[in-house]
């Protein structure tokens, strides 16, 4: 139903969330499925943009560190220069300066999703 009035409620009282300019729901969630895993504490969920060249997810994977997990992890290129990446990474509390540094290391634009409404509800 569309939110006619624009209030984030639809006539009939069921609450909407407009996701016209949300990234995330157009390029990555609208192919995925599950929910979110109660065995995925800690969880920061990244979009990067990859190069499609050899190598790249090699990098990424070998700058960061070993007690980092991926939560979750989904690829989509349509015939561009990048690839867009969708990454769930289990990061300690004690390592959230080690992972900016990381992010600024590996040097690939990254966009932080992890307060996103849409990973809330539906990942």
């Amino acid at each position: 139903m569309a939110d006619l009035r624009g209030d984030g409620q639809c006539g009939v009282g069921f609450a909407t969330l407009d996701l016209t300019h949300d990234e995330m729901s157009k390029t990555h969630l609208r192919h995925m499925v599950g929910g979110h895993s109660a065995l995925a504490s800690n969880e920061l969920l990244y979009r990067f943009e990859f190069p499609e060249r050899p190598g790249a997810l090699t990098r990424f994977l070998q700058s960061m560190k070993p007690d980092w997990n991926i939560s979750l992890f989904h690829y989509r290129n349509q015939g561009a220069a990048y690839g867009q990446v969708l990454i769930g990474m289990q990061v300690p509390h004690g390592s959230k300066k080690a992972f900016k540094a990381f992010l600024d290391e590996v040097g690939y634009p990254y966009f932080n999703e992890s307060d996103n409404p849409v990973y809330k509800l539906f990942l």
